[in-house]
């Protein structure tokens, strides 16, 4: 069965081979079976743009390119985990022999297809025709997630695997990222472990373990991923969700071996490089993290793949080195990047903070305290997240290692400190972000210390027979703080003692205002806009 005229007509195709024959052959190919469309480029930076800004229902890659290190592999794992290849996209891997084994293993995380040379017009018609195939079996459960409608979506992807249907397998995998996404942990896991019992699947070790850091279950999901490495010692994902998990568990130092080991793996993967750098900042490890951001720039500033919270890192670095050249250089790339999106509040504060520390450098010490006061009037907004607090607190780090004293600068810090101290790690990174100021590490301390007393005056409560009043105590406090952990914690202690709190219904009404409010993002360390909790996940984009 080949594609109907209208279907290959209708096709835009990309073919993306450093080699000059082996890319005209490829496009012949396409042309031969129909496609009306056929686009080309030789290097994967250019293909990688060119996906970034258009859409193409079928892509040929080579695995491997000449005079380029990274490989075809390496340019699907970015474009999976920033979300820029929908699932309407048929993506063939064109390899030889000698990397076929890798490319196989490929096929299970993201791949349509795969060709190996040398291989004939009808075996890529196939292929194709398979990829495309499995797209119109399961075009409702991808028409479900268009929709945003997971739940149905999941339960689709169930039918169809305890069916043993045509692509259950495939199903099962979006199925159980689907049951993740919608906090139905315990779904996710069953069907992760189902899958792994029927065949050992890495992917399928690695969805269970991500199911127990979701639960909260960070010991098993450690010794989960711990037994994946050792048998996959060459699985980057692996590694980033054993990066994420020795981060809940306050191991950043360990985190931080586990990212590097995942850049070393993907060394052209600007997003492992990021999330390198920038938990190697707040850990003080100025020349490792310099590098790996510096090198992440090089790769990509402009790509849709790039987080430009790298620049401002980069920045605090080379005002620290005095590199007034290379602090302009940043403060010029995130001017391009709040031309894109003029509209970011995100890029607003960003090159706020940049502006502050090149005026610093320069000595206009107005100029940097009216700045600051902007950047520090957000610190109760609902978007003043995590990030900002730690752009704020090392701008004002800086501005005491010049002198420049604000009154209000203790109390901010005091302020920050109260909403963000919410776990052993998220202290440390506030204090790696003043760069183990004394006197703000200090304060930063006693915030953390006065939310610890706070929850256990309010659980004294609870274990006395008066759960309302410790509900009370910890939504009061919470309110006051904004810090994440009270508020979670009497939405805990309201479940828990349901039965007994009279106004229960009006309780969770004003606890999941604050939720919505102040929780998103105030539970979970951040290193930049990547989400990684859901590192090692397949895309779930329609």
């Amino acid at each position: 069965m080949r594609l109907t005229r209208q279907e290959a007509e209708d096709c835009k195709a990309l073919v993306i081979d450093s080699n000059p024959t082996s890319r005209s052959i490829l496009m012949n190919m396409l042309r031969d079976i129909g496609v009306g469309q056929v686009s080309q480029t030789s290097r994967v930076t250019d293909a990688r743009r060119e996906l970034e800004t258009r859409e193409f229902d079928i892509v040929l890659c080579d695995y491997h390119f000449d005079n380029s290190p990274m490989s075809g592999q390496d340019l699907l794992d970015d474009l999976r985990r920033s979300q820029l290849l929908p699932y309407a996209t048929v993506f063939v891997m064109v390899t030889g022999e000698c990397s076929y084994t890798k490319v196989a293993e490929a096929a299970e995380s993201a791949l349509d297809s795969y060709l190996i040379k040398p291989h004939a017009a009808s075996a890529l018609e196939e292929r194709v025709l398979q990829a495309r195939h499995r797209k119109k079996v399961l075009r409702s459960i991808f028409k479900a997630i268009e929709a945003s409608d997971f739940a149905a979506a999941a339960r689709l992807c169930l039918e169809r695997y305890h069916a043993r249907g045509e692509f259950w397998l495939y199903a099962a995998r979006i199925g159980a990222e689907l049951f993740l996404r919608v906090g139905d942990h315990a779904s996710a896991r069953a069907l992760y472990q189902s899958v792994h019992d029927t065949r050992s699947l890495p992917w399928a070790k690695l969805g269970l373990a991500r199911a127990e850091l979701a639960a909260g279950q960070m010991a098993a999901a450690a010794n989960t991923l711990e037994s994946l490495v050792e048998e996959q010692p060459g699985y980057a994902d692996a590694y980033d969700v054993m990066g994420r998990v020795q981060v809940e568990q306050g191991h950043l130092g360990l985190a931080l071996e586990t990212y590097r080991t995942a850049a070393t793996i993907t060394p052209h993967s600007i997003t492992r490089l990021q999330k390198h750098g920038m938990l190697a900042f707040f850990l003080g490890q100025t020349e490792d993290a310099t590098a790996a951001l510096e090198r992440s720039v090089r790769l990509g500033v402009t790509s849709k793949m790039f987080d430009c919270q790298g620049l401002v890192l980069l920045a605090m670095m080379q005002f620290d080195a005095r590199d007034s050249k290379e602090l302009a250089r940043v403060v010029a790339n995130l001017t391009l990047a709040l031309e894109r999106q003029s509209d970011s509040p995100r890029m607003q504060r960003f090159l706020r903070v940049a502006r502050v520390l090149q005026a610093l450098q320069a000595g206009k010490v107005g100029v940097c305290v009216s700045l600051v006061n902007e950047l520090a009037a957000d610190i109760r907004c609902e978007g003043f997240d995590q990030e900002a607090a730690t752009n704020l607190l090392a701008v004002l780090a800086r501005l005491r290692q010049y002198d420049v004293m604000l009154e209000t600068a203790e109390s901010w810090v005091t302020e920050i400190a109260q909403r963000y101290c919410v776990s052993k790690a998220s202290c440390e990174v506030l204090c790696g972000a003043v760069a183990n100021d004394k006197v703000y590490a200090a304060l930063i301390h006693e915030g953390q210390h006065g939310i610890s007393s706070m929850a256990e005056k309010a659980m004294a409560h609870s274990l006395s027979g008066s759960p309302a009043a410790a509900v009370e105590s910890l939504m009061t406090k919470g309110a006051e703080t904004l810090n994440a952990k009270l508020i979670e914690l009497a939405a805990a202690v309201l479940q828990r003692h349901a039965a007994k709190i009279s106004d229960h219904a009006t309780l969770v009404g004003r606890i999941n205002e604050l939720r919505s409010r102040y929780c998103s993002q105030g539970t979970q360390l951040s290193l930049g806009q990547a989400n990684l909790r859901s590192a090692g996940g397949l895309t779930l984009r329609a």
